[in-house]
Parts: C-alpha cells; sequence; structure tokens
C-alpha cells in the first residue's frame, strides 16, 4: 500500500535539500513516503548528477575575502563555476561567504584529501598504528583507517563538517549547490591568516 504524497510533504523536502518540485516528489514517492529516505534519494542523485559535472572548465567565479571580529584571522578564498551568471547568483556568493567562515572557524590546511602531505599522513598513520599496538591486525588496520579519516576532517576542508550544520560536510554542500544551480563548481584554493601565526 503506498503512501498518499501531500504538496505539504513535497514542498517540506523541497525546503530542506534545496531540490526540485519534481525531484522531490519522485523521491518521496520512491520512499514511499518517508522523508528522510527521500532525502537521502535525492542526495544520492546529486552526487551523481555533481559527478557528471565534474569535467567541465570553471573560469568564472569569485574571489572572496573575510576578517573575523577582532581583526586576528582573515581568510582569502578562490572558488569558481562555470559562467559569470552563476557568479553573480545569490546561492553561490553565500556558499563562498559561508566557506570564508568556515576557514576562519575550523582551520583547514587544504581544500581536498590528495593536497594533504604524505608525509602528514604517514605520520599520523604511525602515531595510529602505535595507539592500537597489540590488537588483531585486521582490527589495527579499521582503527587505523577510521583514525586516519577522523584527521582528515580536521585537516580538509571538503570533509570538515560545516560550522552551521553540522551533520553535513562541506563536500555535501557544494554537491547540493551543483545539483541545484546545475554547474560545475570548485574550490580551487584559500589561504588563512592568523595574527602572530
Amino acid at each position: 500500500m503506498s503512501t498518499q504524497i501531500t504538496a505539504k510533504m513535497v514542498n517540506d523536502l523541497r525546503v530542506a535539500t534545496g531540490a526540485g518540485l519534481l525531484d522531490c516528489k519522485k523521491a518521496l514517492t520512491e520512499a514511499n513516503g518517508n522523508t528522510e529516505e527521500a532525502a537521502t534519494i535525492l542526495r544520492k542523485k546529486g552526487a551523481a548528477s555533481a559527478a557528471k559535472k565534474a569535467d567541465r572548465a570553471t573560469k568564472e567565479g569569485l574571489i572572496e575575502s573575510y576578517i573575523h571580529v577582532g581583526g586576528k584571522v582573515g581568510v582569502l578564498i578562490e572558488v569558481n563555476c562555470e559562467t559569470d551568471f552563476v557568479a553573480r547568483n545569490e546561492d553561490f556568493k553565500t556558499f563562498v561567504k559561508d566557506l570564508c567562515l568556515q576557514i576562519a572557524a575550523a582551520s583547514p590546511v587544504c581544500v581536498t584529501r590528495e593536497e594533504v602531505p604524505a608525509e602528514d599522513i604517514a605520520k599520523e598513520r604511525e602515531i595510529a598504528t602505535a595507539q592500537v599496538a597489540g590488537k588483531p591486525p585486521a582490527a589495527v588496520e579499521k582503527i587505523v583507517e577510521g583514525k586516519l579519516d577522523k584527521y582528515y576532517s580536521t585537516v580538509v576542508l571538503l570533509d570538515q563538517p560545516f560550522v552551521k550544520q553540522p551533520e553535513v560536510t562541506i563536500k555535501e554542500k557544494l554537491t547540493a549547490l551543483i545539483t541545484k544551480i546545475g554547474e560545475n563548481i570548485q574550490i580551487r584554493r584559500f589561504t588563512r591568516y592568523q595574527l602572530g601565526a
């Protein structure tokens, strides 16, 4: 027996996810009215949609700056998109400003995992391995990988929980924006300045 999908359910899901009305209705139908499951379906489709756009050239965008209250922390960031039309879009501008706040608050070191220096990863792996000495080898590997994931969530911008919405990572926010806007968006680079650091 299928659940009746109401306009309110569709609109609530649309507000929560930023997806289109038709996509929300299809996801709710597929999830038999379960809003959480429908949101998961939309996130999976959004990730697939964003992956398809990943190879597109991003030659437009914004350079944004932010100075934290008190003037002791500053951020300069470049975020690229495909067209100047999107660069002027309010959702895009808000995302870039939120990234500045994220970087000021959470102090990431780089944008992606690939940018983390190999020697830093080796050092973290060595520390994690030493902490679980004496456990079975299969367990050690899983524990070490878990600790490395936790390390990445502190130093990699895309892996960090969003400071305004901790249940969502920056990568998930980026994927949702790409899905909503329909263009490839890339966080190209950033610099975080801290007085005395």
